[in-house]
């Protein structure tokens, strides 16, 4: 039987946080426990924020922790091909479409929200011949390529997933019909992650509660393509002050700039409760 695999799978687009070494640190835990493999994934689709020295800091960050990871390390830039083979299996289903409102007019459209509180994008896209999406298309027009969702759940029906033993019942519907794929971007986080979950033969993921919900669609994604369902652990989120998340974009305090101050390995496990 072969060993269970996890994985660690930051985004280099900023300095790793307190938050972060929770879930790398949990991840390192549970696969030394289980007698398992830790892989380290890269994901740099996003070629404006992602940047090689926030990539170099999160090997910097990881090592300081004490946390020893598999090579080589998988860098999403560098297989852009297996989304394009992904997507390109859910068009050959009849589930992808072209969409190309702005992010105003969608929101002015919205059919309500998605569990992030994002708008939820109306469908009106879908309705428009296949001509006029070529047209448009051809003129160079910004576009996004969305899963039919209607289409999608019709193929699959009702779908669950393994939280850390318990069953969950998946609900991709409150997402609507997600993004895939964009003109200028060849896939998208929800596509990516599950694409590289299978390939990397991941089967244990833990990861923060804030991609609890967003596991309704990897789960529908995993079955429209035939891919295994890894174990799911979303593990509780670090506060600021003001009760939100531990974010780069809200400027959280990085691993780097602790250390930097005289903070100790031992003292982040016991900042997150680890200790």
């Amino acid at each position: 039987m072969s060993p269970p695999v996890f994985r660690f799978a930051p985004s280099p687009n900023g300095y790793l946080h307190l938050g972060h070494a929770l879930s790398a640190l949990l991840n390192a835990e549970q696969a030394a426990r289980a007698g398992g493999r830790l892989l380290l994934r890269i994901e740099d689709i996003d070629a404006v924020r992602c940047k090689p020295d926030y990539e170099q800091a999160i090997y910097e960050d990881l090592a300081w922790l004490g946390i020893a990871w598999e090579r080589p390390v998988r860098r999403q830039s560098e297989h852009l091909d297996d989304y394009r083979a992904a997507l390109g299996r859910l068009a050959d289903q009849g589930l992808v479409y072209p969409s190309f409102e702005s992010r105003a007019e969608i929101a002015a459209q919205a059919a309500g929200r998605d569990p992030d509180g994002a708008p939820l994008y109306a469908g009106a896209a879908k309705s428009l011949p296949e001509a006029e999406r070529e047209r448009r298309i051809a003129a160079g027009e910004p576009y996004a390529l969305r899963l039919d969702m209607a289409a999608a759940l019709a193929r699959t029906g009702p779908l669950t997933w393994n939280e850390d033993g318990g069953t969950i019942a998946a609900n991709p519907a409150a997402w609507g019909d997600v993004v895939l794929a964009r003109k200028d971007v060849a896939t998208s986080y929800h596509l990516s992650v599950v694409a590289d979950d299978a390939l990397q033969g991941i089967t244990h993921v833990v990861r923060g509660r804030d991609l609890y919900e967003s596991t309704a669609v990897h789960r529908l994604l995993q079955a429209l393509l035939g891919l295994p369902a890894p174990v799911y652990r979303h593990h509780r989120l670090l506060l600021d002050a003001d009760g939100r998340k531990l974010s780069k974009s809200t400027q959280a305090t990085g691993l780097r700039e602790l250390r930097a101050g005289g903070r100790t390995p031992a003292d982040i496990r016991a900042l997150i409760g680890l200790d």
